[in-house]
């Protein structure tokens, strides 16, 4: 039944992001919290389709924990799942992302509409100096920033680098830091075809202030909450699956 259900979702969400595609070509002249909202209508649908086909739920903890004013979220990267959901989840965020993916038909039209920073990963100086110029740009225009700092999907138990931009943006525009885990991967793993039913819990850690921090100092401190965090949600999921 993972097969067929499996197979199912993967037809719908493929059928949906066309149909997304073309809606969000007609939302373009409208403003951009506008468009974000329409657009992002499509996670919403293929968030309730993971729950109702393949049994993927989703809890979140630490929603206190963001704040009142725009602010960048550095979240693990693990899977699918995260680039679809956070999105909704949190406040309107301007994603971080290859520059490739805007160029993929469909999906990347709309995420083109929805004020991406968009970076060639293959020039390190310049993309970090455009995430710093364009997310003080996305956070005064009241978006908040979501950066994967690891840059790539790694599979559950293991960890990337985590690169500097989003730290060097912090303090670089003085704005608050939200790290973010989650077990998603345990569920639908990186590049996989099958996903498994169960429970993804997204944990929202307390906000860091970068006042006074260097770049190196706020990013090692971001990561070893992440990192913390994620060997605590594996031994919960682990705990639960036993029950």
């Amino acid at each position: 039944m993972r097969v067929v259900r499996s197979a199912i979702f993967l037809l719908l969400q493929s059928l949906s992001t066309i149909l997304f595609a073309l809606a969000a070509l007609l939302v373009f002249p409208f403003p951009l919290f506008v468009r974000y909202r329409v657009i992002t209508g499509w996670n919403r649908l293929v968030v309730w389709m993971a729950r109702r086909i393949c049994g993927i739920r989703y809890q979140i903890v630490g929603m206190e924990n963001l704040p009142t004013t725009p602010a960048i979220v550095m979240a693990k990267h693990q899977s699918a799942w995260e680039t679809i959901a956070l999105p909704i989840l949190l406040p309107p965020m301007a994603i971080v992302l290859k520059r490739e993916l805007l160029r993929i038909p469909f999906f990347g039209w709309g995420m083109a509409m929805l004020s991406p920073i968009a970076i060639d990963r293959g020039d390190g100086r310049a993309a970090l100096r455009q995430i710093a110029d364009q997310g003080r740009q996305r956070l005064a225009a009241g978006l908040g920033v979501l950066i994967f700092p690891e840059g790539t999907r790694m599979a559950a138990g293991e960890r990337g680098k985590y690169g500097i931009g989003g730290a060097w943006l912090a303090t670089h525009s003085s704005s608050l830091v939200v790290p973010v885990a989650h077990n998603a991967g345990e569920l639908w793993p990186k590049s996989a075809f099958l996903k498994r039913a169960g429970l993804i819990t997204v944990s929202i850690g307390p906000a860091i202030d970068p006042a006074g921090m260097k770049p190196d100092a706020l990013n090692q401190r971001v990561q070893d909450w992440i990192e913390a965090e994620m060997l605590r949600l594996h031994d919960y999921e682990q705990v639960a699956a036993r029950r």
